[in-house]
């Protein structure tokens, strides 16, 4: 049987993940009567609540007398490093792009990878069936793209499809027939070549790691050369050519629509994963015994955030997570660290702390979030943004931002940013009352931004930001505008304390909370910290009253999510991660402890 490996690659929300449900329905990889979920490839809890792809994955399908093997991509920035691994795995992309969004900033960064390692991609404009697309246009704008990013002939040459992956149709006209996604695949066995298979013996990359409680770790990559089988001896050697173990396959598996299955033997050109192995690693190559030569990795972007991660150390630690050790913590991030390889673990300042460097707040917020569901309780310090210097001068990483805007916010939106160091780079119509802004931004400034910018225009905004350059520093910015409410005791906060304490500013949490000392309770209204009481009651007496202001009525607070937390606070303030609470603290908890050290940062 033929064979045909793709990867489906787009900006986020363009399709990718239900494109590739269709695909397996329609080529008849489920039964007629199996239960299938939606959005089938994104198999994990965060993927499902947030609707988003965060982890690559391999499916299979058969389509007359090929197997095509898929892999769905994440669409975020944060989540990049997964993209630019895979596509050493495939041999053709096929990039969706939505009818109305036209092409946006993941859209540009994965097509500039795949059209580096020499892909032909089959273009597919997605989601014809909205009100607002304009398909000339947007087809006008990939064209555009291709040729900004150094594209050849032969890419620029490419196949264009147009359809509806949820209404399950593709075709070479805008009109139709809308009848099924056989167009696309035809298509691929067409327009992608047949994997190149080299001479020589067994010899794998490995581009993905999992963990599985039965059969340990499984290495999923493209096998270059040779082929394998269960009980085969085999040995990893690293980017160096340095041997890493020794082993044997304790099994071969490979894709079969959603499910893995066990397969005699995996040959050159497929896409399978091996188990047996223990420490080989993302990046390594595994391969016969008698192969002393690596297969070359391609080097992946490096980190831009760092964020530091402790033991909590509150007085309330321990009560609702079972994982409070710094030993336990250090062997979860190396873990994570080994099959992530957009993330980088260093040893912090002292015993109880470490420094990860990732993509941005959202790839970091996830980690922190599977940490806490798995019963980890940790303090998270602010993101810092990773610096590096090039001939004496320190450079700083810029982002490029495209906000759509309705058109009565652009002016608060291009204030705000260019308040923060950002420069304007393009501003246009994007459909009607709607503005596209697009601009360079030092990643700095955006940490902590986006909340503000959805209370500056309403929720309406759409944001997105990837990855431009490194260039010279541009100097210090300004902070937060408020300052905070800060516990002056240990307890319950009651209702009568917190209501008569919102003229001082709005409050960050409920009544009948357990609070303590130096816990940030609220955001005063000035730009100085305030410490509060919050546990002091309503003074009774055995006189009746009839006043209407007996009743207290708290205005809802404001709950700020994981990643809200870690772009609001400051230098000197922690998040507190717990698996039932975030809360916000003080870095010193006591108030002369506090005094002292803001001295002393002054005085330094």
């Amino acid at each position: 049987m033929s064979l045909r490996n793709i990867a489906i690659i787009a900006h986020v929300d363009h399709g990718k993940t239900t494109l590739i449900d269709v695909l397996l329905k329609q080529s008849g990889s489920f039964r007629e009567n199996e239960r299938v979920e939606e959005r089938a490839m994104d198999s994990n809890d965060i993927e499902r609540e947030r609707g988003i792809t965060i982890l690559a994955k391999v499916t299979s399908l058969t389509w007359n007398e090929t197997r095509i093997n898929i892999v769905d991509t994440p669409g975020h920035a944060d989540f990049g490093g997964e993209v630019e691994r895979i596509l050493s795995m495939v041999d053709g992309v096929v990039i969706l792009v939505d009818a109305a969004e036209g092409p946006m900033p993941q859209t540009k960064f994965v097509l500039g990878k795949a059209l580096a390692q020499g892909l032909r991609p089959i273009v597919a404009i997605n989601k014809i069936d909205k009100s607002d697309e304009r398909h000339l246009e947007v087809l006008e704008e990939i064209f555009d793209l291709f040729i900004a990013l150094d594209a050849t002939p032969e890419q620029l040459d490419f196949p264009v499809l147009y359809g509806s992956a949820k209404q399950g149709w593709m075709a070479e006209d805008p009109a139709g027939p809308k009848e099924t996604l056989a167009p696309l695949l035809d298509k691929v066995v067409e327009h992608v070549p047949e994997p190149v298979v080299e001479e020589g013996a067994f010899r794998m990359l490995v581009t993905t790691i999992e963990r599985n409680p039965f059969l340990g770790r499984i290495l999923t990559g493209r096998i270059t050369s040779g082929s394998v089988k269960a009980n085969d001896p085999i040995h990893t050697l690293n980017r160096e050519g340095k041997e890493v173990e020794k082993g044997r396959v304790s099994k071969v598996l490979a894709f079969r629509g959603l499910e893995r299955t066990p397969v005699d033997q995996g040959d050159a050109g497929d896409i399978v994963s091996i188990a047996g192995l223990v420490t080989s690693t993302v990046a390594d190559t595994i391969c016969a015994t008698s192969v002393s030569t690596p297969i070359a990795a391609k080097p992946i972007d490096p980190p831009t955030l760092s964020v530091t991660f402790r033991i909590n150390d509150g007085p309330l630690a321990g009560r609702e997570g079972d994982k409070v050790q710094s030993r336990v913590i250090r062997e979860r991030l190396f873990r994570e660290a080994e099959g992530n390889v957009a993330i980088k673990v260093t040893p912090g300042d002292d015993n109880d702390s470490y420094d990860v460097a990732g993509r941005g707040e959202l790839q970091l917020a996830v980690l922190i979030e599977n940490m806490r569901r798995e019963g980890f309780e940790l303090t998270i310090g602010r993101p810092k943004v990773l610096f590096k210097e090039e001939n004496g001068q320190r450079m700083e990483p810029v982002e490029e931002v495209i906000i759509d805007v309705d058109d009565e916010f652009t002016g608060a939106v291009v204030q705000k940013l260019t308040e923060r160091k950002g420069e304007l780079t393009d501003m246009r119509p994007s459909g009607v009352g709607r503005t596209r802004i697009q601009l360079l931004v030092p990643t700095r400034s955006l940490i902590g931004y986006q909340p503000e910018l959805l209370s500056d225009t309403r929720g309406t905004a759409i944001f997105n930001r990837l990855f431009h350059s490194f260039v010279p520093f541009k100097g210090d910015l300004p902070g937060r505008r408020t300052g905070v409410l800060i516990s002056n005791g240990t307890g319950q906060s009651v209702a009568y304390a917190l209501w008569n304490l919102e003229d001082r500013g709005s409050m960050l949490i409920d009544a009948g909370v357990d609070i303590y000392e130096g816990m940030i309770i609220g955001e005063h209204n000035r730009e100085n910290d305030l410490e509060v009481n919050a546990l002091k009651g309503k003074q009774l007496t055995n006189i009746r009253t009839q006043s209407k202001d007996e009743a207290v009525r708290l205005t809802t607070p404001k709950k700020l999510t994981l990643e809200q937390s870690l772009g609001y606070i400051a230098e000197d303030e922690y998040v507190e991660v717990t698996p039932k609470s975030i809360r916000l603290r003080k870095i010193w908890l006591d108030p002369n402890d506090r005094k002292r050290m803001s001295r002393a940062a002054k005085s330094a």
